[in-house]
């Protein structure tokens, strides 16, 4: 079974998910702050689906998003942050 990393995203704000078998398994919810910056406020990913990797795959997704797009990238999120922390390469964005 093959998990999809979706994007929904409006004026000011937007969220990644995790979809599964066509259900939400994680979210990853972020605010448009300005022209240039987004700041990643919430993870939440459903019992049962921790150790599968959901959150680091929507922080990666969020990073490639902000890469296209010239946006810098403000984790507010604790476990936003500690991807960041753990992961270097990530950290262009920030």
């Amino acid at each position: 079974m093959s998990e999809e990393i979706k994007l929904n995203i409006s004026d000011k704000n937007g969220f990644f998910f995790v979809e599964v078998a066509g259900k939400s398994e994680a979210k990853m919810t972020f605010v448009f702050a300005g022209e240039d910056k987004i700041i990643i406020d919430h993870t939440e990913v459903n019992p049962g689906n921790n150790g599968k990797g959901f959150g680091k795959k929507m922080v990666t997704q969020a990073v490639v998003m902000a890469r296209e797009r010239n946006l810098k990238i403000i984790p507010l999120c604790p476990f936003a942050k500690s991807v960041f922390d753990k992961t270097p390469e990530l950290r262009d964005v920030l």
